[in-house]
């Protein structure tokens, strides 16, 4: 558990170092996630987002980088499931500026860390993988940036 904790201290203070700028970038060495254990993070990930970007209305649209991924795309119908809309054809209104979303998911120690961020904030937790799922297995790191 100390070894979790350290990583996560590490995670986040590199993360503080990153730019305010609007390029976003995903894991480069992502870990497959999938199945039932998919579907719990992105459903879990995707309430604590609600829960600081604010209720989805029509003027909040997500632009996510294209990913074929089962994760991907069960994030995706998470936030859909809150309400958000996502660009589908990288067209939106002109009076919409979509929220940009990325995320990282990287292997530690038989768990999995999840790292979503927006240009505005950066939530991150670590779940441990079962067949039937996944559970927290920290709590929920939560940075605003400015």
């Amino acid at each position: 558990m100390r070894k979790l904790f350290a990583f996560f201290i590490a995670v986040a203070l590199l993360s503080s170092c990153q730019t305010a700028d609007d390029a976003l970038t995903t894991s480069s060495t992502p870990v497959a996630v999938t199945g039932p254990a998919a579907s719990a993070i992105a459903g879990d990930i995707a309430s604590r987002l609600a829960e600081q970007i604010g209720p989805a209305g029509a003027t909040t649209t997500i632009k996510m980088e294209t990913d074929t991924s089962e994760f991907a795309s069960t994030l995706e119908a998470a936030l859909k499931g809150w309400g958000y809309t996502f660009v589908t054809d990288g067209k939106v209104a002109k009076d919409v500026k979509p929220v940009e979303l990325a995320y990282a998911i990287e292997g530690f120690d038989g768990q999995v860390l999840v790292q979503v961020s927006t240009p505005s904030i950066a939530l991150g937790r670590a779940y441990t993988p079962t067949a039937a799922g996944a559970t927290p297995a920290s709590p929920l790191s939560i940075m605003q940036r400015n």
